[in-house]
């Protein structure tokens, strides 16, 4: 395995993230077998881990906590906190109430007094970024988190963040969490290039879209997996569809699955630190290791980018972040009134 610096940390870190969301009720919950998938990825080379509080509602943290039980100081440990955590709407969000209350309850789950890495899983809209770096810099100097972290950022927010740190002397983000794949590659518009200006690693999930890039789902067929349990629109979406049956053939001509060829893209940009995996059985994390050395020659990457433009996405991840202003139709459009003065 060939280790990477997380942006300007000084973190040696894994081309390969194992992600952490499968483990638990919402994937395997056999926590044996999950903390047996964790010890193989280890044993594999593979140094980081990722997960977060709201993975199968803490049960996740439980179980790599359970697997880091004698080898924590081998790994590079990543956590996240901001989605709902029960009914509460004060356990949630970006506020220094929360994250505070976050890490501790994230910190007895995973059965250790430090992360070295929390991030804030998603934009928070409503909160001060001055209230959230100041509480997320509290921690830093408590000795609890070693570095700071964003996840699905826009540039924008990613700039903004990196200005009131330097205005206000606080510690800054130095990693940024976007979705990127061969069909989702609109953060090489603007994220990945402002994550380099500022020296910040990128950890970037899904680089299977969500399952698409697996070969298991097929146009006119129907997949019975366990993601398509959850009924994710991304999955029967026509355009995404039609561009992984465009993509197979470049796969089979690399000599290669269209799995690895998949994740092999995710880390072949200068940008990217790291892809995050999310085995859910020991069968995905073998056939994931397998291809772990996989390398994308310029034929191989121009056919991809015949396929799926540079900087563009095909279609959007269930899970992807919509900012307000394009989520409320309210903040896009006119009120009756302000229509008919016009």
């Amino acid at each position: 395995m060939k280790y990477r610096t997380l942006g300007r940390t000084g973190i040696k870190v894994s081309p390969y993230c194992l992600g952490a969301m499968m483990f638990g009720a919402m994937g395997n919950p056999d926590h044996d077998e999950s903390v047996r998938i964790i010890h193989k990825a280890l044993d594999a080379g593979i140094n980081f881990v990722d997960t977060a509080d709201v993975y199968s509602g803490g049960e996740s943290e439980e179980i790599v906590g359970k697997a880091l039980k004698g080898r924590r100081d081998d790994v590079v440990l990543a956590a996240k906190a901001h989605l709902p955590m029960g009914d509460d709407p004060n356990r949630r969000g970006s506020s220094r109430r929360w994250l505070v209350r976050a890490l501790e309850d994230s910190l007895r789950r995973l059965g250790t007094d430090h992360v070295d890495l929390f991030q804030v899983h998603r934009p928070a809209p409503d909160t001060d970024v001055e209230e959230t770096l100041s509480a997320l810099t509290d921690l830093v100097r408590a000795g609890k988190v070693r570095s700071i972290g964003s996840s699905t950022f826009p540039a924008s927010d990613i700039v903004e963040a990196q200005w009131v740190s330097e205005r206000r002397g606080l510690e800054r983000f130095r990693t940024e969490q976007p979705p990127y794949s061969i069909l989702n590659r609109g953060i090489e518009r603007e994220v990945l290039p402002v994550c380099e200006r500022y020296g910040m690693g990128a950890l970037v999930w899904s680089p299977l879209a969500g399952g698409l890039l697996t070969g298991r789902y097929r146009k006119d067929r129907t997949a019975d997996t366990h993601r398509a349990a959850y009924g994710f629109k991304h999955l029967s979406d026509g355009r995404r569809l039609d561009a992984v049956e465009q993509l197979i053939p470049v796969a089979r001509d690399a000599g290669m699955s269209l799995t690895h060829m998949a994740t092999a893209f995710a880390i072949a940009h200068p940008g990217v630190t790291s892809a995050i995996i999310g085995p859910r059985t020991m069968g995905h994390l073998d056939d994931l290791i397998a291809g772990a050395e996989t390398e994308l020659g310029d034929e191989t990457l121009d056919r991809i980018d015949a396929v799926v433009p540079p900087g563009t996405d095909i279609g959007t991840l269930d899970m992807a972040y919509n900012p307000p202003a394009v989520e409320q139709a309210r903040l896009r459009r006119r009120l009756p009134e302000e229509r008919s003065a016009a």
